[in-house]
């Protein structure tokens, strides 16, 4: 596995774990939506997210939250295409953008954005062809289903092994279309078509993702799996999401997306720390 990715110029130093922080550029996302509203905004909250130790800013125009509505694509660019330019000019971290839409890829890409972060893993009409058109890493992600849907009721025999499967043939699929195994990062999908238990199944198993010979991103910032375990609001899961960010560190995670960075930095400190001691000096 390679030591890092090149985000179209800029690179991504994985040789350690790498802090990923979210700026949501939408009125309904399940836990900022409406915090940022512009390019200026969006600018200030990822500046403070450098600074706390992120290493990659990811930008959404999409809810992605159970039960969301579909945005079409002209108002995803309206929404993204100035912040993810304005952030391109501002940090000096990459830029990934999250969508699932070929001409958002394309667009996002051509104004400063340094990787892909797709929730449908390139299943898109057209959208293995943009991205190899790209030439910038992809994140594969696997979910059950569609946002509207996939928790009314996610169904299993082995989560793992269907999961691990799943993100199999799509890096083949993107080996298929032109996209190279270095360009290329797998994200498990917690909380996308997945029950409490299936979100912990694949926490405690994630070694057999990073089998895969790319870098896995995990996601669990905020989100149910740590709320419903822990019986906490929104507000109130920070511990609980720094805690299963050390946890999938511990077991190989390369990338770790969060709303909350200084924390989970902390957290996946160290957590590398207790899996490589011999990089402390």
């Amino acid at each position: 596995m390679a030591d890092g990715l090149d985000c179209g110029g800029q690179w991504l130093d994985l040789s350690r774990p790498a802090v990923v922080g979210v700026v949501n550029i939408t009125p309904d996302s399940f836990s900022d939506g409406g915090t940022v509203t512009g390019a200026a905004s969006a600018v200030a909250q990822a500046r403070r997210m450098v600074e706390e130790g992120a290493a990659m800013v990811d930008v959404g125009g999409e809810s992605s939250r159970p039960g969301a509505a579909p945005v079409d694509e002209k108002e995803e660019l309206r929404r993204i295409l100035p912040v993810v330019e304005a952030l391109a000019e501002a940090l000096p971290v990459p830029i990934s953008v999250d969508t699932c839409k070929p001409g958002v890829m394309r667009a996002a890409v051509a104004v400063g954005a340094g990787m892909i972060n797709d929730i449908r893993a390139l299943n898109a009409p057209g959208a293995l062809e943009a991205a190899a058109d790209a030439g910038v890493p992809v994140c594969l992600m696997h979910m059950q289903g569609e946002p509207r849907t996939m928790q009314d009721a996610p169904r299993y025999g082995d989560v793992v092994g269907e999961v691990r499967d799943f993100l199999a043939g799509r890096i083949e699929a993107a080996a298929g279309a032109g996209i190279p195994q270095d360009r290329l990062v797998v994200d498990p999908g917690f909380g996308f078509g997945k029950s409490l238990r299936n979100n912990y199944e694949l926490l405690g198993r994630l070694d057999a993702l990073v089998e895969l010979g790319v870098p896995v991103l995990v996601g669990m910032s905020r989100k149910s799996m740590i709320g419903n375990l822990l019986e906490r609001p929104l507000d109130q899961r920070l511990v609980g999401g720094a805690a299963a960010a050390a946890l999938a560190v511990f077991q190989g995670a390369r990338l770790v997306r969060t709303h909350d960075v200084a924390a989970t930095a902390d957290a996946v400190r160290v957590a590398q720390a207790a899996r490589r001691p011999d990089g402390i000096e």
